[in-house]
């Protein structure tokens, strides 16, 4: 699996020194410096033709798998190729055969997400169905890394490409399309390629859970969102703010934060928000980080239950029910299984008009967005 350490929000730590100037375990000490190992060298095809007394044509046709070859010159090839420990290039053979790798490859952008473990696995599992594999990889929202992933994935002859993209334009992955690679935008819709694609209804989820807490009587409801190039999070608050300006609540924007798209820095917003002059009543959390950064900070000030400031978050996680969250959910899989049949429909149809699914999504009740705000308000 591939993973990336930078991205958009924020570079790796370098390892940490030990305390008292003591050696990090598994660092070589200074005084004893360990040897170099001479960089291992490929054995070759025209090695394995000389060893076993072929042409290298002949060699090529047998570690390629090909019939029509006497079964005692297949024997000395192999038993060459065994002796000297050959390995194919997979890449070179499937891009001198024409043919593409019986695997598919999947670009998530934060895999501490449990939204895009769950779709990992999901997307896994369905591939497996249908006898076919999964390279997994990371761009961290990183754009650079992102395309890097995907050129690579390409020149590896990869069968399918599925991305959940940090990118602004994916014009660029036309020409992957191009040399034959069907490529669907998973979460995040496709933008500047004709490409199929499968995303949430991100402005019904926003404006049902602004919807919820208005019916509950609240008012003065924050928003805590994701970053505002992210396009789940503009569709989620575009929803918001149509309810929330329908409901003639008053400056609500004063209670809006983005930016937030990790634990601490939602939980962070949220601290602003219940120390300022006007505390929210109610939260809409953007994503499930954000979610739970609101429940840990209303768990930590308000011990009971019925005297915190009620939440509505997105994303059905596992740990939501247990902890009585109101959310903004689909339905577990179906983003990855849909995404997967895409994947299939492209490959037996490469010429069909780009496909573009929303998934609906629905409100579950579990007691935290069904609070009412105190008396006062």
């Amino acid at each position: 699996m591939h993973t990336s350490g930078s991205g958009r929000p924020a570079a790796h730590s370098p390892r940490p020194a030990a305390p008292g100037g003591a050696r990090v375990a598994g660092t070589p000490s200074p005084a004893t410096p360990q040897a170099a190992l001479p960089p291992a060298r490929r054995v070759t095809l025209a090695q394995v033709a000389r060893a076993s007394d072929v042409s290298l044509k002949t060699a090529s046709r047998v570690l390629g798998g090909e019939p029509h070859v006497a079964s005692a010159t297949r024997e000395r090839v192999l038993a060459a190729a065994r002796s000297l420990g050959y390995q194919r290039n997979t890449a070179a053979s499937l891009l001198a055969s024409g043919r593409r790798a019986d695997y598919l490859g999947l670009i998530t952008g934060d895999l501490t997400n449990p939204f895009y473990a769950a779709l990992a696995q999901e997307i896994e599992e369905s591939t497996r169905v249908h006898h076919l594999r999964l390279n997994l990889s990371s761009s961290g929202e990183s754009p650079e890394t992102e395309w890097e992933l995907a050129r690579s994935l390409s020149d590896q002859r990869c069968r399918a490409l599925i991305v959940v993209s940090s990118m602004s334009d994916h014009a660029g992955y036309g020409e992957l399309q191009r040399t034959g690679m069907p490529v669907v935008f998973v979460d995040r819709p496709a933008r500047g390629v004709e490409a199929d694609s499968v995303v949430l209804d991100n402005v019904r989820g926003g404006q049902l859970a602004a919807e919820h807490l208005l019916a509950q009587g609240h008012r003065d409801i924050a928003y805590i969102g994701d970053y505002d190039w992210l396009p789940t999070q503009r569709e989620r608050f575009e929803g918001f703010a149509r309810a929330m300006g329908r409901s003639g609540a008053g400056p609500w924007r004063d209670l809006v934060r983005t930016g937030a798209h990790d634990v601490p820095g939602a939980r962070e917003a949220v601290q602003d928000l219940l120390s300022g002059a006007r505390a929210p009543s109610a939260f809409v959390a953007g994503n499930n980080r954000s979610s739970l950064a609101v429940l840990q900070e209303l768990v930590s000030r308000f011990p009971q239950p019925a005297s915190r400031p009620a939440i509505v978050g997105f994303d059905d996680v596992e740990w939501a029910e247990v902890l009585g969250l109101t959310v903004i959910a689909h339905e577990a899989g179906e983003m990855g299984r849909r995404a997967v049949d895409l994947v299939l429909g492209r490959l037996g149809n490469p010429d069909r008009a780009p496909v573009s699914l929303v998934l609906p999504v629905r409100v579950i009740a579990r007691g935290s967005g069904e609070l009412a705000p105190p008396p006062t308000r």
